[in-house]
């Protein structure tokens, strides 16, 4: 890191969605970006390097919230603000309750507002849980997915029929593609031009690739080229997003508890749980977070 904005700015370091610094999804963090301006902002994520960094401002006035633990947040990727980002927003809570306590928190993001509950587990470690703006499940083109298997070079028979392609949204637009199994999962190595020209032009944060061990267990990859990184170690908001997939296509009860694991082939293990609720359109995704010692920008 160079000795310039980032440093000035007082950047945070945490990795997200698991308790060991190794593993998860690293994630900047600037508690008070007042005075920064877009610019600015992207310079700083840009230097940081990691695939977002969330900064936050104080936020508006809601009713029935404490105004004190409301906050703006603007996410930035090293090439490009999106709208929304989980791991980002788990680890700016888990800073937060470091330094004010645990409870309730207030996200006012560009997708919308996220409320995000900050508890000690058993361990004592913190765990955030963000619940997503209302989701939806839209068809994926069949000329827009064929364009994607061939950027991935994935023959459309490795896909599972039983997940079919979606475009899903928990707060970010996702293409989700089930791998039919965990080889065909674990060997991507995409074009990542190509891939970057299809997302941008549907408007696209990452790919959600997934395989299904089990009925609640999931392993998940997630291409992230548009943002200037390969791949994601840990995406909260694809993680709500498949959420909300798979209960519109029917693929679990009304009431879930699923697990999915992430990162695993990059070497950063990562676990997120996803929660659904009967009667509540809006998916929950949580995780533990934690400072990563020694890192500066």
């Amino acid at each position: 890191m160079t000795t310039s904005d980032a440093t000035a700015t007082g950047v945070l370091h945490y990795t997200a969605f698991s308790d060991d610094p190794a593993g998860g999804n690293p994630a900047g963090v600037v508690l008070d970006a007042s005075g920064l301006g877009d610019a600015a902002m992207l310079a700083v994520a840009a230097e940081v390097g990691y695939s977002e960094t969330a900064f936050l401002t104080p936020g508006p006035q809601r009713p029935g919230t404490d105004p004190g633990r409301v906050f703006t947040v603007r996410y930035f990727s090293p090439k490009a603000e999106v709208p929304f980002c989980g791991h980002a927003t788990v680890a700016a809570a888990v800073a937060l309750a470091e330094r004010t306590g645990p409870g309730e928190l207030l996200f006012v993001t560009q997708a919308g507002d996220v409320p995000v509950s900050v508890a000690a587990g058993p361990s004592g470690a913190l765990r955030a849980t963000l619940t997503s703006v209302e989701p939806y499940v839209a068809d994926a083109a069949a000329d827009d997915v064929a364009e994607a298997l061939a950027a991935l070079d994935w023959p459309a028979a490795d896909l599972d029929p039983a997940l079919p392609p979606r475009i899903a949204f928990a707060g970010a637009r996702h293409l989700v593609l089930a791998a039919a199994g965990r080889a065909r999962l674990a060997a991507l190595d995409y074009d990542f031009e190509r891939l970057t020209a299809l997302m941008n032009r549907l408007d696209l944060t990452t790919l959600q690739l997934v395989w299904r061990e089990r009925e609640d267990v999931f392993h998940v990859r997630d291409p992230f080229p548009v943002g200037g990184v390969v791949e994601d170690p840990a995406t909260g908001a694809a993680a709500a997003a498949l959420g909300a997939y798979l209960r519109t296509l029917g693929a679990v009860a009304p009431d879930a508890r699923l697990t999915l694991h992430q990162g695993h082939d990059l070497g950063r293990p990562s676990t997120l749980t996803v929660d659904l609720r009967d009667g509540d359109p809006r998916v929950r995704v949580s995780g533990t977070a934690v400072p990563i010692p020694g890192a500066r920008s």
